[in-house]
């Protein structure tokens, strides 16, 4: 593999493990580990760690998605292998 294809994995590569975190930290943390601090914070009158484990994960995984593929179709744009 040359230089350029080393440095796509890469950039792939880690693009993949900052969205593995952000959904380990909003599935796992918001919503497991720091709901009871979440709990004292209100929104939409219910607390904010319930909201975290019920809905809000859902809209962030969601929005995941898309910024994966935005974020992904920039990475391909700079190593030349978009499709056209």
């Amino acid at each position: 593999m040359d230089k350029s294809g080393k440095a796509y994995w890469k950039a792939v590569l880690t693009l993949v493990a900052q969205v593995l975190l952000v959904w380990f930290l909003v599935s796992y943390g918001a919503g497991i580990i720091f709901a009871g601090p979440l709990n004292n914070i209100m929104l939409g009158g219910y607390p904010l760690g319930f909201w975290f484990a019920h809905q809000g994960s859902m809209y962030i995984f969601v929005a995941l998605i898309f910024i994966y593929a935005w974020r992904m179709g920039k990475i391909d744009q700079k190593f030349d292998v978009h499709e056209e």
